[in-house]
């Protein structure tokens, strides 16, 4: 089952090869999944297929792994972006006193 589920989720979304362009790993045409979309997946059933319920069970699991993900992703890119910030402070603040010590 396990197995099959993995093959279903994976078939159409095969994540692009990654290039180091900074920033983003992935290229433009890749959007990563988000957790309506994982949700709202539709699935079709065969004879002997799969339990709606389950796979419903389970995509809600994968949806809201993928919330707390990107949810904690947006919390570490402005806690980067908070760091960024006071380091820049920091640097202009100590130039003036770096500039003389060199003068001397």
């Amino acid at each position: 089952m396990r197995r099959l589920l993995r093959r279903i989720l994976t078939r159409s979304e095969k994540p692009q090869p990654r290039h180091s362009t900074g920033g983003e790993y992935r290229s433009a045409s890749y959007l990563p999944m988000r957790p309506w979309q994982v949700r709202g997946r539709q699935f079709t059933i065969r004879r002997r297929g799969l339990d709606p319920d389950e796979v419903a069970t389970f995509l809600d699991r994968v949806a809201d792994d993928l919330a707390s993900v990107h949810a904690e992703l947006a919390r570490s890119r402005d806690e980067t972006a908070r760091i960024k910030s006071a380091l820049r402070h920091w640097q202009s603040s100590q130039a003036p006193s770096m500039r003389e010590l060199a003068r001397r």
